[in-house]
Formats: structure tokens, C-alpha cells, sequence
């Protein structure tokens, strides 16, 4: 036969993924080329657009098996993505239940005549309920599912948050506030439910998209204040505050449970059933074959984080995690010294007028107060849009590093005696990158850890993450007191630390798919044909 008369065949190129860029695996059947007729033909590749979806006649052509990733990739992204978008946003809208201490502290603080340690005990102890449970929530949502998880730690929240609107006195609303807290720390399992749904290519922009919920919260939590504070009252304000996870609440029913979840602890049905509802209301096809079950291990083990391959990567991690909320809450609480100062000059006269004071004397927000305080908020949404240029294009690894270097770069700044405009424009940009910075970790961690330990891997970090919260209160407002450039600086300091630390990573989680499990058990991605020749390997 004359070989000239065959027929060009498209030929898609498969690449197992691995568990990082140093994967022993990596050059052992990895790429593979089909043999036709004796005609050695060449793997070509196919370029797909962001959340594309695979062509069906390209869905698994060499192989009768799929496993939940080859799904996911071949559904791409459509309708089913874009409500649980919206619904799992509700969920993270929970800043409100955040952004509220900033305006309940000063009330309480006056009708009730509160000391000051109180005041800030009602606040610390929030971060104390989220700190004791993020890593409990992890397990539960390892152990008995991510919707599991969410739904509980969500109607717990709504539960206590109603209900502290009732408090009678002080010691009431301070468990009330504890319990919601404990409750909170389970929110951010929405994120690992999101992620685990979501192709390769659509991920990083998704994740930071639901984090715009986040900022909304904080925007509508003032605004509220504005309404309801002046006639109804704060009790009024922490019943209202409830209401998007009441929608969370009524909406949840329709989640599903995650595919990945479900195939890691053996219900191949019910995960089938799963994708077959998603290419349904995406009107895409499902891939050819039979789905693979990956092989069933323990859940939610603390000691999985600290295996020789993901030890390094959790320890960096939780200095990453505690590094971002120390500086995020931190900037927040200097903000409204350094407002009230005019500049950082001003802090030291300022302090010795406030010691004369009485520590009962208190004030009342007022309408100036709140417009600050929106101001504030709305550094939330630049971050997210530079994040979202960036992480894709520089990767998870070095935009979190950019976003703590600014972040570092702008406190220095900060010890120029400058205006009120430019002081402004500092903390505006400060707190648009170290919120960044935040989304970023929310992309990296769910992707780098395996479907098995990978609610426990964030919410192990998340716990650290509440622990700087915890300790910055005593930078931000102790240590201010006796040196504002002493405070400034351990913020400079900790940034540039977290800097490294990013680029320290050992994965760089860019353009692979999620691990299913930690048995090296992974899906298929495609190589697109942007930046790389067919001949060459991409990490």
C-alpha cells in the first residue's frame, strides 16, 4: 500500500499530570504516540479556549476509561458552574458576619458602657471560634462530604447569628459571638466544593470571582449600617446581617455532592449520576468509556499533611495563611488610627490625649465614619481584578509573593510623614494587594492538595490563619502605643517573610489538574498550543 494515500488523522496529546514538576513518573508513560497502519504520525495539538469544552470525538480517544477529571475538562464550564457560582458565593458573603464587629464594638461599647478589654474581647473571641474549628470543619468535609461540611457550618452561623440579636446582656452576646465564629470557620469549605467542579483552565478565574462575594458583603454590611443602625437599631442589624446565608440556607438543597468525593470513597454511582446532571444542564457531552474508581484511603488525617511529599508545602503554607490575615486584619485595625491621626507623625500625640481620657467614654460611629469605612471596603475590588490578571499569567506562586512585597513596600512608605490624600492612596493600595494575596492562597491550596486531605489542607490553614488575626491586635493597637515605626516595621517584616516563602513552594499548581488522590492517581489535561511545541513537555 502507498503510505502517501492514507488520510491525515487528529491526533489529541494526553499528558498525565503529576504531583509536581519533579515527579518521578514524569518521563514513564507520559505522552504516548498511535502507530497507524505503519504510519508513524505525529501528536498534534488542540488548542481550547477558557472553559471550553472537549470536542466529544476527542473525549478519551485511546483509552475506555475516564476518571473525574477527564470529566470535568471534557463538560467544561457552563450553566451548572454559573449557579453554583451565585450559590456558593451566598455562602462566602459571610464577611458581613465579619465586617459587623467593626461597627457593633463602638455601639455596644456605649449603651452598654463597656470597658475597652471588653469591647476588644468581643471581638477576639469570634476569631477564637474560627481558629478552634477550621481544622474540624476540614475533617467532617473529608470524612462525610463537602456539602455536608458547608451546609452545617452554614446553617450553624445563620443559627447563632439570628440569635445573638437577642442577647440580653453582655456575657450572652459573647457566646453567642464565639459560637458563630466556630461556626464561620467552616465557610471556606464552600471553596474546596467550588474548585472540585470546575475545569482546569476556568479555575483560578472562578475562585477569584466568588471572592468578589466576600467584598460585596463588606460593601452591603455598611450600607445596611447606614439604614438600619439610625432607626432600628444594632439588634436589627445582626438579624439582617443573616440574611445571605437564609438564601444559602434555602438554595443549598439543590448542591450537589462533589464527584471527586464520591469516587474517592466509592460511590462510583452516585458520582456518575453527578456528571451525568452537569453535562445535562451544560448541554455537553460526557467522555467515552466507563468511569474509574480511584482506590479508596483514609480521609481527613492530620498526618497526610505532613507525608515527605506535602511536608515542606503545609509548613510554608500555614506562614503564608498567618501572614495574610496578621496583615490583612492589621492593616484594617491601623487604618482607623492612622485616619484619626491625620498621618503617623500625629500617633503619638494622639495616644497621650486618648490615656487622659476616660476608658469609659466612648462615640457613637457617625454617617463620616461609615463613608471611611466603605472607602476602605472598596480596595477589596481592585484586588481581585489585579489578582485575576495576574495569576494566570505569572502563576499562584508568584502572585501571592508580588502581592506581600507591595503590601511590604507600602507600610515602609507609611513612615514618611505624607498627607491625608497620599496616606489614603497607600493603605488603598496596601490592602487591594494583601487581600490579593488572600484570594490567591484560596486558588493554591484546594489545587496542591489531593480530593483526600484537601478540605483538611484548607482548613488547617485557614486555623493559622486565624491565628494572626488573634495576635494582631496586639500590634496593631499595643504595640502602637509605644512605637509606631516598631509596628510598622514587624508588618514590613512578616510581608517580606511571606514573600519568600511563596517562592519557596515546591508546586507550582498553574495549568494542572487536581490531584484525585494521593496514590498518584491523576486525570488528563490537555496541552494547549500556545507556548509550546508538540515535542515539548509542559509542567
Amino acid at each position: 500500500k502507498d503510505p502517501s494515500r492514507f488520510c491525515a488523522f487528529r491526533v489529541v496529546k494526553f499528558r498525565r499530570t503529576g504531583e509536581s514538576s519533579r515527579s518521578e513518573e514524569d518521563g514513564i508513560s507520559g505522552e504516548h504516540e498511535v502507530q497507524i497502519e505503519g504510519v508513524r504520525t505525529e501528536l498534534e495539538p488542540v488548542e481550547l479556549g477558557d472553559g471550553a469544552a472537549v470536542p466529544k470525538e476527542f473525549a478519551n480517544p485511546t483509552d475506555d476509561t475516564f476518571m473525574v477529571e477527564d470529566a470535568v475538562e471534557a463538560i467544561g464550564f457552563g450553566k451548572f458552574q454559573w449557579k453554583l457560582s451565585v450559590i456558593t458565593g451566598l455562602a462566602w458573603a459571610n464577611a458581613m458576619e465579619m465586617m459587623i464587629l467593626s461597627i457593633l464594638a463602638p455601639q455596644l461599647h456605649c449603651e452598654w458602657r463597656l470597658p475597652s478589654w471588653q469591647v476588644a474581647l468581643l471581638t477576639s473571641v469570634v476569631f477564637v471560634g474560627m481558629m478552634s474549628s477550621s481544622t474540624l470543619w476540614g475533617n467532617i468535609s473529608d470524612q462525610y462530604g463537602r456539602k455536608t461540611g458547608l451546609k452545617i457550618s452554614v446553617l450553624w452561623t445563620l443559627y447563632y447569628g439570628i440569635l445573638s440579636g437577642f442577647a440580653p446582656i453582655y456575657s450572652w452576646i459573647l457566646v453567642l459571638r464565639g459560637l458563630v465564629g466556630f461556626g464561620i470557620g467552616g465557610v471556606p469549605q464552600s471553596v474546596t466544593l467550588y474548585a472540585e467542579f470546575l475545569p482546569m483552565k476556568a479555575r483560578a478565574k472562578c475562585i477569584l470571582l466568588i471572592e468578589v462575594f466576600w467584598a460585596l458583603g463588606t460593601v452591603f454590611e455598611v450600607l445596611l449600617a447606614v439604614v438600619v443602625m439610625p432607626t432600628l437599631g444594632w439588634r436589627w442589624l445582626l438579624i439582617l446581617s443573616a440574611l445571605p446565608l437564609l438564601l444559602f440556607a434555602g438554595l443549598c438543597f439543590w448542591l450537589p455532592e462533589s464527584a471527586r468525593y464520591d469516587v474517592l470513597s466509592g460511590n462510583q454511582e452516585k458520582a456518575l449520576a453527578t456528571l451525568k446532571r452537569i453535562a445535562t444542564e451544560n448541554g455537553a457531552p460526557m467522555p467515552l468509556g466507563k468511569l474509574v474508581v480511584s482506590r479508596q484511603e483514609d480521609r481527613g488525617k492530620m498526618r497526610d499533611l505532613f507525608t515527605p511529599h506535602f511536608r515542606w508545602t503545609t509548613l510554608l503554607l500555614w506562614f503564608i495563611w498567618f501572614s495574610n490575615a496578621f496583615s490583612y486584619y492589621g492593616l484594617v485595625l491601623l487604618t482607623t488610627e492612622l485616619f484619626q491621626a491625620g498621618d503617623v507623625c500625629s500617633i503619638s500625640s494622639r495616644r497621650q490625649e486618648v490615656k487622659a481620657k476616660c476608658s469609659l467614654s466612648c462615640e457613637y460611629l457617625t454617617e463620616e465614619d461609615y463613608t471611611d469605612l466603605l472607602w476602605t471596603t472598596l480596595s477589596e475590588f481592585p484586588g481581585v481584578l489585579v489578582t485575576l490578571w495576574i495569576i494566570d499569567r505569572i502563576g499562584r506562586k508568584k502572585t501571592m509573593a508580588l502581592s506581600f512585597l507591595v503590601f511590604s513596600f507600602c507600610s515602609l512608605l507609611l513612615f514618611l510623614c505624607v498627607g491625608r490624600n497620599v496616606l489614603t492612596v497607600l493603605l488603598f493600595i496596601a490592602r487591594a494587594f494583601i487581600s490579593g494575596g488572600f484570594q490567591a492562597a484560596y486558588v493554591y491550596t484546594p489545587e496542591v492538595y489531593p480530593t483526600a486531605t484537601r478540605a483538611l489542607g484548607l482548613g488547617s490553614c485557614s486555623g493559622m490563619a486565624r491565628v494572626g488575626a488573634l495576635i494582631t491586635p496586639f500590634i496593631a493597637q499595643v504595640m502602637l502605643e509605644s512605637s509606631v515605626y516598631l509596628t510598622l516595621l514587624v508588618y514590613s517584616g512578616c510581608c517580606l517573610l511571606a514573600a519568600l516563602a511563596s517562592c519557596f513552594l515546591p508546586i507550582e499548581t498553574k495549568g494542572r489538574g487536581l490531584q484525585e488522590s494521593s496514590h498518584k492517581e491523576w486525570g488528563q489535561e490537555m496541552v494547549g498550543r500556545g507556548s509550546h511545541s508538540p515535542g515539548e513537555s509542559q509542567e
